[in-house]
């Protein structure tokens, strides 16, 4: 029987610049994968880097003219929560982006997204609310690389209780696409990783759960131990 591999992924909402770098740093050597939440201010209330006006530093590391902070330490997967996915995707591809997450209800044009994400190189995945039944992926399940199953009813905000529905979605999803890597975000804690993993969770996304401890680096690793 093949053991499954599942990966703890830190999510970060960056207030700013300096503040990606800050907590960037403090998962140097601990993980290989950290969530951007990217928020514009439009598509849900709040504003994350680098929809920060007056802010220079994307559009310089868009052009190569700087890189991501500890990008050869780190990979970064992006969770975009924005109005207009398929203008920013390329443009965190050219970042330096190893995977983008879209949330299917905001979807307007796939295939512009799919041309944009090389395939076998960069990952792509669709996010999918709690409320959104699973039918509407259907048509993307065979063009993807994964799922992120949203945890939490109001997407863009750090700290709320876990929807146990998402457990449901798990659950259908990985029936219907047994080897398909499932992503949890959102309500993610020390109660609910092991039965989310044994739900059929490979990936967990988590905010509140690590970045609230005393030692992000100890947290981390508990985590892990817990679902390993």
């Amino acid at each position: 029987m093949k053991v499954k591999k599942i990966q703890i992924i830190p999510a970060v909402m960056p207030r700013d610049y300096e503040d990606l770098v800050e907590m960037t740093k403090k998962f140097v050597g601990v993980v290989s994968y950290i969530q951007l939440d990217i928020m514009d201010g439009k598509n849900v209330p709040n504003r994350t880097w680098p929809h920060i006006p007056g802010d220079e530093h994307f559009e310089r590391i868009e052009n190569e003219e700087e890189g991501m902070p500890e990008w050869e330490s780190i990979d970064f997967e992006v969770d975009l929560m924005i109005n207009d996915p398929e203008v920013w995707v390329p443009r965190w591809i050219f970042a330096g982006a190893r995977r983008v997450i879209v949330h299917v209800e905001g979807i307007k044009d796939f295939e512009a997204i799919r041309r944009a994400v090389p395939e076998g190189i960069i990952e792509l995945g669709l996010a999918i609310g709690i409320s959104t039944p699973l039918s509407v992926l259907e048509p993307y399940l065979d063009r993807i690389d994964f799922v992120q199953c949203m945890g939490i009813e109001k997407i863009g905000y750090q700290g709320q209780p876990f929807d146990n529905r998402a457990v449901e979605h798990i659950q259908a999803l990985h029936v219907m696409r047994p080897e398909l890597p499932i992503s949890v975000d959102g309500g993610v804690s020390f109660e609910n990783a092991r039965r989310l993993v044994d739900a059929g969770a490979t990936r967990l996304v988590s905010g509140s759960a690590i970045l609230e401890s005393d030692d992000v680096a100890s947290a981390t690793r508990a985590l892990e131990n817990l679902v390993s």
